[in-house]
């Protein structure tokens, strides 16, 4: 695209041959003076002004900008000189204007004036000068509250965006949870204390959402819907913007150097607003029908157009791609309102706050201790109940205390989040973990986990375990509800699993045939994969909960007040034993695998709270894919977390204080259901363990070029687990066996580089340069993957490793951990990549190894594995 000093050089080179002379910025400018000094001439008196500008003056050979400057200050002038005849007239105050490059501040009080305002010089003071990421023990909202106010009184009092952008940028400029914490605490005291009102839509906006999972709000943007904005607010042509996408992977960032480019805006933009921002996006989502298309484009364009600086475009354009990437997991977001209705409280509430400095004065133990009480009651109370609307409210009118769990508890037709199974490397160790205890072992179907709620009015829910409403899914089900429950139930909320079934065998399918069914807008009478739902738990029952009830308890209930419908509805298949019944265990170990079951589930029956679960290694919560860090104890603690020493060193047996209890990882095995925790009370034994010992779901992120008979497809393949903390990829190996030539065509097809590129520049599945997310820091691919799908693989070990990042710092302070010999298994149809392995996984799994293995051995596999990628990377294919 020509810039218009360009156009304006190829018109005068025009004018030779044209008889028609060519009209300029500086003819419209002139024609403007014109119109208005003729407009006002009959009331005002006569004043020296500019003149039109003749053809072949030297004022043609002044650039548009230097044109525009001049006749503004012309104009400035002018409205000075008569302002004093007109000082019974009343006009707006117009917006003073920055220029790039210079010192001056040009401002004007006429209406028909021009102002040139820089993109570069808009951003927030206020904002940028609150230090966030300070502790918030020391730290003072209400000193820095009078000043952010005054600036945001200009928009109407409403919080900027400025101020959440602050926070975004200092998150994810650090890799402390300390300082993620502190820094979110921060943020939210400042909208509790300043502006209670924003406080709900910046969470939303900090965890990348802007409703629950089981409300469906989708945004439905594609990625030329931020190209075209781009384009058209930073006049980007599209190679340009492919150029800075391929350079640098990441819209965001893209955004935040187009934004540096645009020199100059013709009006100053609307300063973005926490709640606008939020308000915009919900536009964007309930845009529907013909020209639905058109209304999000504007919105988005607006969004743009009004942020001030890169910072404000980088994380307005994340958003819109909802890849926000700050290292605020939902946890985090817990555990930052906790800590911040501690210390803090709105205008005219009531309820009592703690005080800073009494607090700083405690000793680390104390101060976890009471961050920790806090932090509980706020994660109880969203697992059960995972809406922020309902959530922030309630924390605004009572802050945090136990009312909070009945404001904000188990409500019919609200998924609570569902509780998850450890997971045991073979049967020996779940009868060792269980050792003493009563336990029910069930099958482990092949389906889909399916959360039932029913009402008084017999009206059905049904969500998935991402917590997403799939009522429409499966009608047969609704239908089936009344006719399952008893006289004495009226409403209830109970857990089960979807499996597809042959309805005149009984024959269990495997999950592949269920994903065929349709998803949306399924009637019965189309449907052709029939399922039964084998129900396994109850958690309400006629508006009581029953989560602090035993299993025995609730498995009791479950089977005699509801109906059994062969082939509809029934009872997971089970049985009860204890750590002496061995081999009746494995035979119903076998019996499972041999029905296309995945496994067996192991379950507590009974509350003994006096029996503790057996201390095996420090993998019993280290190799727990989505168990949740003591982040009250890390937040005090001054070492960081990449440090992952103290898990090799002895634990403690006895204490100098004797009041002190001995640091133990051991815990209660309680009976109870507990809600968004994965604990050793649920242990699964899935055949996939048994027979290929561990399996980790990783991510494919890149790829180089096959050679010889694959030189048409993309072999190997790199992989990467998930960082829980930084929500990061680390990379963990190249594979290249498992696969067959139907998937390599297939995977070609998918991530087709040649066709990777709309012809508006937007990239698909592809990019050319490592994307800001992943971390890597072996050999360039030849191609990076968007990620987006979940790859189970299986391997002989752990290897420590110099290339690979996976897990660096947990184990070895520089080095990382790879797999030896990987091998491809399955894509995860049911998991997204926010469910991958994480790299707190993987450093479990490598210490169960070490336990079992003797050191050396371990350190010589450093080699062999590097050894053994190479032999990988020119061998034969192993194909299946």
């Amino acid at each position: 695209m020509s810039s218009p000093a360009k156009k304006r050089k190829l018109n005068s080179g025009a004018k030779q041959s044209s008889s028609v002379p060519s009209r300029g910025l500086e003819y419209f400018f002139a024609k403007q003076k014109q119109n208005g000094a003729s407009k006002e001439s009959s009331a005002l008196p006569k004043e020296p002004g500019p003149q039109p500008i003749k053809q072949g003056s030297s004022e043609e050979q002044l650039t548009d900008e230097e044109l525009a400057r001049k006749l503004q200050a012309e104009w400035d002038a002018e409205a000075k000189a008569s302002s004093t005849s007109r000082e019974d007239s009343v006009r707006p105050q117009d917006e003073p204007v920055q220029a790039t490059g210079s010192a001056k501040t040009i401002s004007s009080k006429g209406k028909n004036t021009l102002s040139l305002s820089s993109a570069a010089a808009t951003e927030d003071q206020a904002s940028a000068s609150v230090p966030l990421d300070e502790s918030p023990l020391t730290f003072e909202p209400a000193k820095y509250i009078p000043q952010l106010r005054d600036s945001w009184a200009t928009d109407g009092g409403d919080a900027s965006y400025a101020l959440l952008t602050r926070c975004f940028v200092l998150v994810s400029g650090t890799s402390s949870r300390i300082k993620i914490v502190d820094t979110l605490v921060n943020c939210i005291r400042l909208l509790i204390e300043g502006d209670p009102t924003s406080l709900l839509p910046a969470i939303w906006l900090a965890t990348n959402a802007i409703s629950p999972p089981y409300v469906s709000m989708e945004l439905g943007l594609g990625g030329s819907a931020i190209s075209k904005a781009l384009k058209q607010v930073c006049g980007l042509d599209a190679r340009s913007l492919k150029t800075l996408y391929d350079k640098l992977g990441d819209p965001g960032d893209v955004a935040f150097e187009a934004k540096k480019k645009q020199s100059f805006t013709l009006r100053k933009p609307k300063p973005l607003t926490i709640k606008g921002v939020f308000q915009s996006l919900v536009k964007i989502a309930k845009a529907q029908g013909q020209g639905s298309g058109d209304v999000k484009q504007r919105i988005v364009d607006k969004l743009l157009q009004d942020a001030r600086g890169g910072e404000e475009s980088r994380y307005v354009v994340r958003t819109l791609c909802q890849h926000l990437r700050i290292g605020a997991v939902k946890t985090t977001m817990l555990i930052a309102l906790a800590r911040a209705f501690l210390l803090s409280k709105p205008p005219g509430a009531g309820f009592p706050i703690k005080d800073p400095n009494q607090l700083a004065k405690l000793k680390k133990e104390e101060l976890a201790e009471v961050y920790l009480r806090a932090e509980e009651i706020v994660k109880a109370s969203f697992a059960r109940h995972p809406d922020y609307n309902d959530l922030v409210p309630v924390l605004l009118e009572i802050g945090v205390c136990e009312e909070l769990l009945l404001r904000c508890g188990l409500t019919l037709h609200i998924p609570l989040r569902p509780m998850l199974g450890g997971i045991t490397r073979d049967l020996s160790e779940m009868l060792t973990r269980l050792q003493g205890r009563d336990f029910a072992c069930e099958y482990k179907y092949d389906g889909q986990r399916a959360q039932i709620h029913c009402d008084e009015k017999g009206v059905v829910s049904i969500f998935s375990r991402h917590l997403e409403e799939m009522t429409d899914k499966y009608p047969d089900l609704v239908a089936l509800v009344p006719k399952i429950r008893g006289e004495d139930v009226q409403s209830f909320i109970l857990d089960g699993e979807v499996v597809a079934v042959d309805r005149g065998t009984g024959e269990l399918k495997n999950f592949q045939t269920l994903t065929n069914r349709a998803r949306k807008d399924v009637a019965i009478g189309s449907i052709t994969i029939d399922v039964c739902l084998f129900a396994f738990d109850l958690m309400y029952l006629n508006g009581q909960p029953l989560l602090d009830r035993s299993f025995r308890d609730r498995r009791k209930m479950l089977r005699s007040l509801f109906e059994e419908i062969p082939h509809h509805f029934t009872w997971v298949k089970s049985i009860d034993a204890t750590s002496q019944d061995s081999e009746t265990v494995l035979e119903f170990f076998k019996s499972a695998v041999d029905s296309k079951c995945e496994g067996i589930m192991v379950k507590i029956l009974d509350n003994l709270p006096e029996l503790e679960a057996p201390l095996l290694d420090d993998t019993a919560e280290v190799g727990n894919p989505e168990k949740e860090p003591d982040t009250a104890a890390a937040a005090v603690s001054s070492k960081k977390p990449s440090q992952g020493k103290s898990e090799s060193k002895p634990k403690p047996t006895d204490s100098a204080d004797p009041e002190k209890k001995p640091s133990s990882r051991r815990k209660p095995l309680l009976a109870t259901y507990e809600p968004d925790k994965r604990l050793d009370s649920w242990l699964k034994v899935k055949k996939d363990y048994i027979r290929t010992s561990d399996t980790l779901d990783c991510c494919p992120i890149a790829a180089w070029h096959g050679t010889g008979r694959k030189a048409k497809w993309w072999s190997p393949i790199l992989l990467a687990v998930r960082n829980e903390e930084t929500g990061s990829l680390e990379a963990v190996c190249k594979c290249m066996s498992g696969f067959t030539d139907a998937f390599y065509k297939a995977n070609r097809e998918f991530y087709d580089k040649d066709g990777s590129y709309s012809a508006d520049g937007e990239p698909r599945n592809v990019h050319n340069t490592k994307p800001g997310f992943v971390e890597y820091s072996g050999g360039q691919p030849d191609v990076w993957f968007e990620p987006q799908e979940v790859w189970e693989m299986a391997f002989a070990d752990i290897t420590i490793s110099p290339t690979y990042t996976a897990a660096i710092g947990l184990v070895r302070e520089d080095k990382g951990l790879s797999l030896r010999f990987p091998r491809f298994l399955r894509k995860r149809e049911d998991k997204g990549i926010e469910e991958a392995s994480t790299s707190e996984f993987l450093a479990g799994l490598w210490r169960k190894q070490e336990a079992k293995a003797p050191e050396p051995l371990v350190e010589e596999a450093v080699g062999v594995d590097l050894v053994n990628e190479e032999k990988d990377e020119d061998g034969p294919e192993d194909a299946e």
